[in-house]
């Protein structure tokens, strides 16, 4: 049975971010399904002693065609007790909650509780991560709050949904991968977006994309970096959410400064084509990850990636055909670098990666979780 009324409860805009992009994507697609779709995000999401970055907030303007609600205050009880009201005069047929984090497990899982388990609405938890990068005292114990508090769950990677097994006794579980990202804009002419970022056209360019955090590894590809052909170089496009001045110091140790390109500031939708249409492969040297969303940019501009063998990455990147799964080690990176550009393999993985990005689409995430309950 279609739903009628669906509320995704999670971050959305004007909030910024990989998971406030890929609701609104979600609840667009259960919209051109037929569904009337509510989003419930946060007036306050992270107190700012908890948010390491420079600003929550996208500043840069449009986005809707969906409803937002902003209501919940992560750290405000009274706030969770009037979203309740707010759910229950909304009726939905399906509550969809997004868990990314332990430290959102009381205030989601409370209003999931007070909201009532035992009534018509069918409760999916989107669970991104149960266990997380960064563990903490009492991750285990907030996180068993918010899965008890839901009927069933959907996974984009199957470490995760293995992960809610030690949490929950027979959990429902369902999966699909994480869908391609589909608005960020077109592909350009590379040189054309080499020139708009002002690097050299004559130069060869690898991408590290994204928040930049210990766990995703970039201290691994900087290690590599001096075991590239000469002509190589890497942009790193991010906001860092660990102190620049540790990566700075590496870059100048290992001698790569004239390699290194980095675009430290949080990157707005409409510049992110330059980035990825400038480099030849996107590089995720994680140390730990469940699933990534920057894997799905790379695929909606028909770029190679290469990934580190870790939680759910290889589930969607087959080895020497779209990229690379080599092992959480520099060595390994640089080697796979180097056959890239050695074998010329471009082309062919690109074309590859046009056939491999068909399986991942909104729609069918949206049309997998309507028929499920």
């Amino acid at each position: 049975m279609i739903k009628k009324k669906v509320i995704i409860i999670g971050p959305s805009f004007p909030l910024r971010g990989g998971i406030a992009d890929s609701n609104h994507s979600l609840g667009l697609a259960l919209q051109k399904l037929g569904c009337e779709v509510k989003m419930l995000s946060f007036s306050l999401q992270y107190p700012s002693l908890l948010f390491p970055g420079k600003t929550q907030f996208d500043t840069n303007g449009s986005k809707p065609n969906l409803s937002i609600f902003s209501k919940i205050n992560s750290i405000n009880p009274l706030s969770w007790v009037k979203v309740v009201f707010w759910l229950k005069q909304q009726q939905p047929d399906l509550i969809i909650t997004r868990f990314w984090i332990p430290f959102m497990g009381i205030a989601l899982g409370t209003i999931l509780r007070l909201f009532g388990f035992k009534n018509n609405t069918d409760l999916l938890a989107l669970c991104d991560n149960v266990i997380p990068h960064e563990k903490r005292f009492g991750d285990r114990f907030l996180t068993r709050y918010f899965l008890k508090s839901n009927h069933r769950f959907l996974v984009m990677s199957k470490s995760v949904g293995n992960d809610i097994s030690t949490f929950i006794k027979n959990p429902k579980v369902d999966y699909h991968p994480h869908p391609v990202y589909d608005h960020f804009g077109d592909l350009i002419d590379k040189n054309q977006a080499i020139n708009g970022l002002s690097l050299d056209v004559s130069k060869k360019y690898l991408l590290f994309f994204g928040f930049i955090r210990k766990y995703k590894g970039l201290d691994l590809l900087l290690d590599a970096l001096p075991n590239f052909p000469e002509n190589v170089e890497l942009i790193v496009a991010g906001e860092f959410y660990d102190y620049v001045s540790e990566y700075k110091v590496q870059v100048s140790k290992l001698g790569i400064e004239n390699k290194v390109h980095f675009f430290s500031d949080f990157i707005p939708e409409n510049k992110v084509n330059l980035f990825f249409s400038a480099c030849d492969l996107v590089v995720q040297p994680y140390k730990s990850a469940t699933q990534s969303g920057v894997a799905q940019i790379a695929y909606h501009f028909n770029k190679p990636i290469l990934v580190t063998n870790v939680g759910g990455l290889p589930e969607i990147l087959p080895h020497k055909k779209v990229g690379y799964v080599v092992d959480v080690d520099s060595n390994a990176i640089a080697e796979a670098v180097n056959d890239f550009y050695s074998h010329n393999r471009e082309l062919n993985f690109i074309e590859n990666v046009k056939i491999e990005k068909e399986k991942y689409s909104w729609s069918n995430m949206a049309s997998q979780i309507l028929k499920s309950d």
